[in-house]
């Protein structure tokens, strides 16, 4: 059954109203309709193509060819819902409505908050400009991994820069991923010796939880990479192949370096959309004001929300929206037939950082860096880099995206109980 694509209307009135209709929007429809399919449900979402967004690391690492990494949004829209092709205006919360950029209003019973987040490109002076040429390129850009493959191909000698913003980011470990491919392709082309491969991370470590840290430290050895901790970039000069990066010491003393390149791998800062950053939605750090449990709104109970856009303090990773999804969907049926919320979110997210072209450390933490692994230690140790995790990544999981996550077929996803913590 296709999608209903209706144009919006003033006073369009449904049940549960879910913004966004990428992986968290349409996973926790699935789960919603998997549990009553009576419920009248809609989804707000202007784009006309799906992406599969952890695929752009293994494009720009020659690994997936694009087209596996995106569909039609029309056949990945539930046929149970009502699909407005529209963008968010505002939500009104006051008001039980979103008002759309026509300025027509849907009003809802319940609403899911699943927008995603804003890559800030215009924070680093120079780099939207200067992206897919000049050895310039991100696998963040829709489109660009085809280029920064391209250009790992093309560099045999020279210096080659990477970057990671300040957190929090979507797939924290994917600044590092695009590094690690990168210098695995090189190393096997015999050029690593002529390569002087950088990683500059804002940040003061190389990943936010302390066990996985050796098993990269391993790789970064292994390819000679220099690492530059609190070094975070600033500006781009394509032209001129030159970086400029905002460096702090120990002391909290600032000062800038500008660093020549023949390839610079970027990522830029990254927000929520504005309709929630610059409302009475978002926490002090402008992002979804979620309880990190229950997944629901702090000061609107008729609220929740899931994925990039939460301000809950897990990894903003499609794993976390696979445990997300269910707890939204049951704690919103709650809510709406006035009961207590049942089930909790624990914080878990995945990160499975592509080491080589085989191997991969197959993060899987929860909230404080809490390991949480999903299978036992003799299939998979997470903490090391394991040719059964690269499997996972590289064989298994484009299918399970597409056929069990957005199916609401809730794969080792079962939410925990709020009084079984």
């Amino acid at each position: 059954m296709n999608s209903e694509i209706r144009k919006p209307e003033v006073d369009k009135r449904h049940v549960v109203v879910i913004v966004g209709g990428g992986a968290a929007g349409i996973s926790a429809a699935a789960s919603l309709h998997k549990r009553d399919r009576s419920l009248d449900i809609a989804i707000v979402e202007p784009s006309s193509t799906h992406y599969y967004q952890p695929g752009w690391t293994m494009v720009g690492g020659g690994v997936f060819r694009p087209e596996v990494t995106s569909r039609p949004m029309s056949e990945v829209m539930p046929g149970f819902v009502s699909w407005y092709q529209q963008a968010v205006a505002s939500v009104e919360p006051d008001e039980n409505q979103v008002r759309l950029a026509d300025g027509s209003v849907v009003a809802y019973q319940a609403l899911i908050l699943a927008p995603g987040l804003e890559l800030n490109w215009s924070a680093i002076d120079g780099l939207e400009m200067a992206l897919g040429s000049h050895g310039v390129t991100s696998n963040y850009r829709q489109g660009m991994a085809q280029y920064t493959w391209q250009t790992v191909q093309n560099l045999a000698q020279g210096t080659a820069l990477f970057s990671q913003p300040p957190m929090p980011i979507k797939c924290a470990g994917a600044p590092q991923k695009a590094m690690y491919l990168s210098a695995d392709h090189w190393r096997r082309r015999g050029a690593l010796a002529h390569i002087d491969i950088q990683f500059h991370n804002a940040g003061a470590v190389l990943f936010g939880v302390p066990d996985y840290v050796p098993a990269l430290q391993q790789y970064i050895d292994k390819y000679g990479i220099q690492v530059h901790f609190q070094s975070n970039l600033v500006a781009v000069n394509g032209p001129a192949r030159k970086a400029t990066f905002q460096m702090t010491d120990a002391e909290g003393n600032r000062h800038e370096r500008e660093q020549a390149f023949d390839m610079l791998h970027a990522v830029p800062p990254q927000r929520a959309p504005a309709f929630i950053r610059e409302s009475v939605l978002a926490n002090d750090g402008g992002w979804l004001n979620l309880a990190d449990d229950t997944l629901q709104h702090k000061a609107y109970a008729n609220i929740f929300g899931l994925g990039d856009v939460s301000g809950t303090g897990n990894a903003k990773t499609a794993a976390a929206v696979r445990k997300q999804a269910p707890v939204v969907a049951e704690n919103l049926i709650a809510s709406l037939q006035g009961k207590p919320l049942p089930a909790a979110y624990l914080g878990y997210g995945s990160c499975p950082l592509t080491v080589e072209n085989g191997r991969i450390v197959l993060a899987e933490f929860g909230y404080n860096g809490v390991l949480q692994p999903t299978f036992p230690q003799w299939v998979n140790d997470g903490t090391r880099a394991t040719r059964a995790a690269w499997w996972l990544k590289a064989k298994q999981l484009p299918a399970l995206y597409w056929h069990v996550m957005l199916k609401g077929r809730e794969w080792l996803a079962k939410p925990a109980t709020r009084d079984a913590r």
